[in-house]
């Protein structure tokens, strides 16, 4: 039987694959024929069950994960509002980093950012993770106080401040949906 896809042709000069809940998009350079698509996807069949199951697991895990109330909300944003300036200075002090204000709110898709003008944001939601994956978030912004980028200066800043900072990045990369599903729903 053969895999139903969409198939998106544009400017763009490699093929790749998409998979949105049970829809698979292959986007392709204008040049390529319907043909040469349809053997990119039978080439990747495997990949894409593979990938289709995956996705139906964090659903599942997503929609397992207990809701948090109002009043449990309050509360987190309270206890964030101790942690994470704490944390801050802490790692500031270590550092030498000046920065602004820090705000803290209930973000959907962000765990924290760096403005320009030297402030700081946070995720109240990063109370429900490991300390360790908070403080990999802290230095993380305050090193864009530096390097407002991802550039390899940037890393060597973050390593420097924080060596475990894969480990607790990797953390919250695998389970940081749950947490936001806990407030947010599935995305």
């Amino acid at each position: 039987m053969k895999m139903e896809y969409t198939l998106i042709k544009s400017r763009r000069k490699t093929l790749s694959l998409e998979i949105r809940g049970d829809d698979v998009i292959v986007r392709a350079p204008n040049r390529i024929t319907k043909r040469e698509a349809d053997a990119f996807v039978k080439k990747h069949e495997a990949w894409i069950q593979k990938k289709k199951e995956q996705l139906a697991l964090r659903k599942a895990r997503e929609d397992a994960s207990p809701k948090l109330c109002e009043e449990e909300l309050r509360d987190l944003a309270d206890r964030a509002r101790e942690v994470i300036p704490a944390r801050v200075a802490y790692y500031a002090g270590r550092m030498g980093a000046r920065y602004g204000r820090i705000t803290l709110r209930c973000q959907k898709t962000r765990w924290g950012s760096c403005s320009a003008k030297k402030n700081l944001n946070f995720n109240i939601l990063l109370l429900l993770t490991p300390p360790e994956v908070i403080d990999s978030v802290v230095v993380h912004e305050l090193c864009h106080l530096w390097e407002m980028n991802h550039s390899a200066r940037f890393y060597e800043r973050v390593y420097a401040a924080y060596p475990d900072y894969d480990r607790w990045n990797r953390w919250l990369k695998e389970n940081g949906h749950l947490i936001m599903a806990r407030v947010f729903g599935n995305r």
